[in-house]
């Protein structure tokens, strides 16, 4: 069943202005922190002939333009390791709309809309546990930033931020699926009270493995109190040969990344790490939201229609 959100009751509610506030808080301070870091931005793609496969399944969301077959945006992390390829820059970061046509039976899980907006971001010849340290700082930053400057807004939500201790704790994913079992994620975020990291996690080819543990260098930052995910990052595989195994393995149509493949086997790619964090995930766990429509001003969740 299809239900149809009241957009403008949504859109007036007393609270939405606070939830705006905050929101561009987080998004002024992500970008005085970026600065701080000499960190260059760079505009979102929204449209290209290759995106991010996904871990798990979703609806088609290609286009035909002009006879070739487009795909909207899922997320940059192909555009953001061929932006590094010049080599001349620290590192990259876009606020970036994305597409994901999630499945329905997603709705329930008060995380996932099919519209959303993620900061990504990537760092020149870092390692996965130098891109936690970089984003640790940026959580701390902009929760800081946040605690300041939305006081009042924060008390008519009546949510009160903690600032996080760093270094945030670090689980592997193993571990946790032997003691948790499969629902591992929701229950330790249940637990913990602070953000903290799973690491070790199967995805897509472009996540880089260690050559001789196999152990996948990879990693989720989890909000606590079950607000889930809320960033997926990643060392990145940049040489051709090990991307194509790894395509092999995954069963990855090759030619559906022919554009990147090609740069990649030229020898374009270069070490980085990165990761991107999603706009609305952030508010929703900052004003203490049960769904994540409820901190978006036009919410686009799976199974429920748009209005507008």
């Amino acid at each position: 069943m299809i239900l149809v959100y009241k957009i403008i009751e949504h859109i007036k509610k007393s609270e939405m202005k606070d939830i705006l506030k905050i929101q561009s808080a987080v998004l002024k301070a992500t970008h005085d922190f970026m600065w701080l870091k000499e960190m260059t931005q760079l505009m979102p793609v929204m449209l290209s002939s290759v995106t991010d496969p996904l871990a798990h399944d979703v609806f088609d969301s290609s286009i035909i333009y002009d006879g070739q077959r487009l795909e909207l945006t899922k997320s940059m992390i192909l555009h953001k390791q061929i932006s590094m390829s010049r080599g001349d820059m620290k590192g990259i970061y876009i606020v970036s709309p994305n597409i994901r046509l999630e499945r329905p039976e997603c709705k329930d899980s008060g995380r996932h809309l099919i519209e959303f907006s993620q900061v990504d971001i990537e760092l020149k010849d870092a390692t996965g546990e130098e891109f936690r340290k970089f984003m640790e700082e940026l959580i701390v930053y902009i929760l800081s930033f946040v605690k300041k400057e939305c006081k009042e807004e924060l008390e008519r939500i009546g949510r009160k931020i903690e600032i996080p201790k760093t270094p945030f704790k670090v689980y592997d994913s193993v571990k946790l699926k032997e003691v948790y079992g499969a629902d591992y994620e929701k229950i330790v975020s249940e637990k913990e009270k602070e953000p903290f990291w799973i690491t070790d996690l199967y995805r897509e080819f472009y996540d880089k493995e260690d050559p001789i543990s196999k152990k996948h260098l990879n990693y989720d930052l989890i909000y606590p109190e079950g607000f889930g995910e809320g960033l997926s990052g990643a060392e990145r595989e940049h040489i051709y040969d090990i991307i194509i195994e790894k395509m092999e393995r995954r069963k990855t149509d090759p030619k559906m990344f022919e554009p990147y493949l090609k740069i990649a086997k030229e020898g374009h790619l270069i070490p980085t790490a990165g990761g991107g964090f999603g706009v609305e995930r952030m508010v929703r766990f900052l004003t203490g939201k049960k769904h994540i429509r409820e901190a978006t001003l036009f919410p686009r969740v799976p199974g429920e229609g748009i209005e507008i």
